[in-house]
């Protein structure tokens, strides 16, 4: 029996391509690559047209997931926060702006400097999220796809270790997303037995210090 909502998403999805053509490059679409990257991957968006059809492959390293569970473990071992991000507009000063010969309207709210409790408790998260990502944490990712259908595309959430620091690495893993979704192959059978966990992290830090350094930031330590 066919789906109804999945068959209107699908209308919508041909409509849009049909009417908002992508700027494809060599058959791609590729919004955010970034060749001064550095050494580690962690993130991209890449696009393609597979029989007809706008496929949006949202992917992400495995080191991400695994950087985003240090994060998440931090705010969560940190605790409460002392002031909601609601109250910094409470009290705020008003900021006016004239309007015409005679009237006034809010502009904007001067905020209120953040008061030494709630800086003493972004400290804190720092040094947590510094302590986890120095000793990593009992935490482990394996290569996962999930496809979903959107109005605009058949959205594809892809995680697995790769490099997409060039046009032609985004474009391979464009590739594999393609074999995968047309069944050529399979996660097992590209990835056999892998797992990415504290043993990687760690193996990782000086290369994450290099790409730090060099960003003047970065992603994680």
């Amino acid at each position: 029996m066919k789906n109804p909502n999945q068959e209107r998403l699908g209308r919508l999805m041909r409509q849009y391509h049909r009417h908002n053509p992508w700027p494809l490059q060599n058959g791609f679409f590729i919004p955010h690559l970034d060749p001064n990257s550095g050494k580690l991957s962690w993130w991209d968006d890449i696009g393609f047209i597979l029989n007809g059809h706008r496929i949006m492959v949202w992917w992400v390293h495995p080191r991400m997931k695994y950087a985003d569970a240090i994060n998440e473990l931090a705010w969560k071992e940190a605790g409460d926060s002392p002031a909601r991000a609601a109250d910094m507009f409470v009290s705020g000063e008003k900021q006016w702006k004239k309007v015409g010969r005679s009237r006034k309207k809010v502009a904007s709210y001067l905020c209120q400097p953040m008061p030494d409790s709630q800086q003493d408790y972004y400290a804190k998260l720092d040094a947590i999220e510094s302590r986890m990502e120095s000793e990593g944490i009992d935490f482990s990712v394996r290569p996962s796809i999930s496809v979903k259908r959107l109005a605009w595309c058949s959205g594809v959430e892809f995680c697995l270790p790769a490099d997409a620091r060039t046009a032609t690495e985004v474009r391979a893993l464009a590739g594999l997303a393609k074999r995968l979704l047309k069944g050529e192959t399979t996660l097992s059978r590209e990835f056999p037995a892998y797992e990415y966990g504290r043993a990687e992290w760690l193996a990782e830090a000086e290369m994450r210090k290099q790409d730090r350094q060099q960003s003047g930031g970065g992603d994680a330590s």
